[in-house]
């Protein structure tokens, strides 16, 4: 039997996950995974965090803190955000673990002792005050392709070009701000052209079945001749280059972080990963961005293509399109999302709902849009008022009449209508299992829907409540393919919302057998699992609905990162006097060594010296701040960084684009005058 190993991108541990990165890769790849683990098929789902690269420096720098420790961090967060919302990888590993380094590194061996590689000195940017090579991402420049001014070296955000750092306009460091000069380093470059044209281009023009988005951007990228690229850095923080005269190069994040789904599956099936990756049983399957399909359609697959021994490569790799939100682009640099961990803190208990909203706007061939209106809408009018209202009042009616004990279904009664409802049912439940097989995810969902909307109309024409006053066995009737059609939704729901599986299973008295739950999903229409005399448990509401409030709180939540505004925690007046902020001159300055951001800044309190480290040195020189007059609080308990005791704050404010600039008096006054 065939097997299938699902892989979700793996998310950069640079920061929380938001709803774009569950709506694009986790939720779709989560509910196949459940489709395919319901079918009977053998499964192995996938991912971790992916903890190496610039940004994770850029930001440890801003934090004062180690790469590693902002790695672990993140990783604790997302964790969390993915168990919370049931994403059921089979394993949630991270690069940064002994695994991956032993297996990255052997990867790259492996192609090495092949002679693949290029080994080439080139010109590379380098910053002069910082003394170091400028990875991709610490060069800003202007899009060669739109014009946008704040393009990173490998890539666009604006237009999502991929980019080499060479290929922007108007350069500088992001260490400095300065303009990086050119200086010679040695590289390792994998020679793209030469496996596109003995390998990648007649593979991918052989995978018909993929969507058009994914291929037609392959086949675009073919169309412009792949070019060798550089498979090494000039870093500190990543898994050293295992060669020699290497000292100092670590491997390109790209090249090693899709390495680590083989090392997470090392992890997971240390004595038989070998059969999930280089059995021919075996179907590999990519959850993927569309900002990621070159990685994952070309540059992998060519360097899997590549090794001694034969992985298999991907057969599908269902790539999303991006979700917006509320009219705007999700940006993590301007806080323009709705981070997962705090959705799951300000909505317990409602993981389905989100779940719901985002397969039901999946961006799979096209952006979509998230707005707050429109979560409340889909959750109060479909979650509450179709599915959620069906089963309550069937539960309720049971009870009421039945005592919760399911009624036996009399022959001949209502014979035509049950068989009607059932005839949709069943043909809605064919279109959710082709559609799930298809990567269709929100035509699946739709079709579960309408199978809640026939379970409503049937009671809406038969009025089991007025019928009973007449026809006691018609009642009976009516209510036993009720429940017939509740068991159904419990069964039909599992991938989409796996929380409500539980609690109407629960409520139901029902756990269906392994071989009920295979025939369902491979297509069978599975009706009267529940038989008459079955007692049915407590019956309590599957979905509340969404107030007003609720959704007031957070737009304004929205309006106030737009804003750049966030009112924190309401304190006292007696708070706020606890804090000794008076006026200090700066004396003397100059940046702390090995550490990017900070400066270690002298301060004159009405003749007596102080020391602060402030991370400001991306935005001020030195020398420049001399002499200046600035807020400073004083009696903030000191910490010890990089050997040194910094002892208090100076206050700053930061503009729209995130500079940094000095809040101080009006005009010049005595040092250590207190601030009221």
């Amino acid at each position: 039997m065939s097997k299938t190993l699902i892989t979700a991108a793996l998310p950069y541990a640079n920061g929380p996950v938001h709803i774009g990165h569950m709506a694009g890769v986790y939720l779709p790849s989560d509910i196949y995974a459940r489709f395919l683990r319901n079918k009977g098929q053998e499964v192995l789902f996938v991912s971790g965090t992916d903890e190496h690269g610039v940004p994770i420096t850029i930001k440890a720098g801003k934090e004062n803190k180690t790469p590693q420790e902002v790695v672990n961090e993140n990783y604790e967060t997302i964790a969390k955000s993915f168990w919370g919302l049931g994403i059921s990888f089979d394993v949630f590993s991270r690069t940064t673990n002994e695994t991956h380094f032993k297996t990255a590194q052997d990867f790259f061996t492996d192609l090495y002792q092949q002679d693949l590689f290029i080994e080439q000195e080139t010109e590379q940017y380098y910053d002069e005050e910082n003394k170091k090579f400028l990875a991709d991402r610490y060069i800003i420049g202007t899009c060669p392709k739109c014009e946008n001014s704040d393009a990173y070296g490998d890539q666009c955000e604006n237009c999502g070009t991929t980019l080499s750092p060479l290929e922007l306009k108007n350069p500088k460091s992001a260490l400095s701000g300065n303009k990086p000069i050119k200086k010679k380093t040695t590289n390792w470059y994998l020679p793209l052209d030469k496996i596109q044209s003995e390998f990648l281009e007649e593979w991918i023009n052989k995978q018909t079945h993929w969507k058009n988005q994914v291929l037609g951007q392959c086949k675009s990228w073919l169309k412009d001749e792949l070019r060798p690229r550089a498979m090494t850095r000039d870093l500190n923080w990543g898994i050293p280059v295992p060669v020699k005269n290497a000292a100092g190069k670590v491997l390109y994040v790209w090249f090693e972080a899709p390495i680590g789904y083989i090392s997470a599956t090392k992890e997971k099936r240390p004595h038989d990963w070998e059969s999930w990756w280089k059995g021919k049983d075996t179907n590999l399957v990519h959850f993927i961005g569309k900002d990621n399909i070159v990685f994952h359609c070309i540059i992998f697959p060519a360097m899997l293509h590549a090794h001694s021994e034969d992985y298999v490569l991907p057969q599908n790799v269902p790539a999303n399109e991006f979700l917006n939100l509320e009219g705007n682009k999700i940006s993590t640099s301007k806080n323009w999302a709705v981070w997962l961990h705090e959705y799951l803190e300000e909505f317990p208990e409602k993981q389905d709902e989100l779940r719901y909203v985002l397969a039901s706007i999946m961006p799979e061939n096209k952006d979509s849009e998230f707005t707050w209106a429109d979560y409340q809408a889909r959750v109060n009018g479909e979650l509450v008022a179709i599915f959620g209202n069906f089963v309550n009042r069937t539960m309720v009616l049971t009870h009421k009449y039945y005592d919760g004990v399911i009624p036996a279904l009399p022959a001949k009664k209502l014979e035509q209508e049950i068989t009607a409802a059932k005839e949709e049912i069943c043909r809605l439940h064919k279109k959710m299992c082709d559609s799930l097989s298809a990567y269709k995810f929100r035509d699946a969902l739709a079709a579960f829907m309408d199978s809640a909307r026939v379970g409503n109309k049937f009671l809406a024409d038969i009025e089991p409540w007025k019928l009973i006053k007449t026809d006691e066995e018609a009642t009976q009737a009516a209510m036993a393919f009720a429940m017939d059609i509740t068991q159904y939704l419990a069964l039909a729901c599992e991938p989409f919302l796996p929380f409500t599986h539980q609690k109407l299973s629960t409520q139901l008295n029902f756990i269906p057998l392994e071989h009920m739950i295979t025939r369902f999903w491979n297509g069978e229409c599975l009706f009267g699992n529940l038989n008459g005399g079955h007692k049915v448990g407590p019956s309590t509401l599957l979905y509340t609905k969404v107030e007003d409030v609720d959704i007031e709180k957070q737009k304004e939540k929205l309006a106030g990162i737009k804003t750049g505004f966030k009112m924190k925690e309401e304190i006292q007046f007696e708070d706020f006097g606890k804090m000794q902020i008076v006026v200090a001159s700066i004396t003397a300055a100059n940046k702390v060594e090995k550490a990017d951001k900070l400066l270690q800044i002298t301060l004159d309190v009405a003749g007596t010296s102080r020391t602060v480290l402030s991370g400001i040195a991306m935005h001020h020189k030195p020398e420049d701040i001399i002499g200046k007059q600035v807020c400073y609080l004083a009696n903030l308990a000191p910490r010890k960084m990089r050997g040194i005791t910094s002892e208090g704050m100076i206050l700053m404010a930061e503009d729209a684009e995130g500079n940094l600039v000095f809040v101080s008096p009006e005009k010049t006054i005595n040092s250590g005058a207190e601030i009221a």
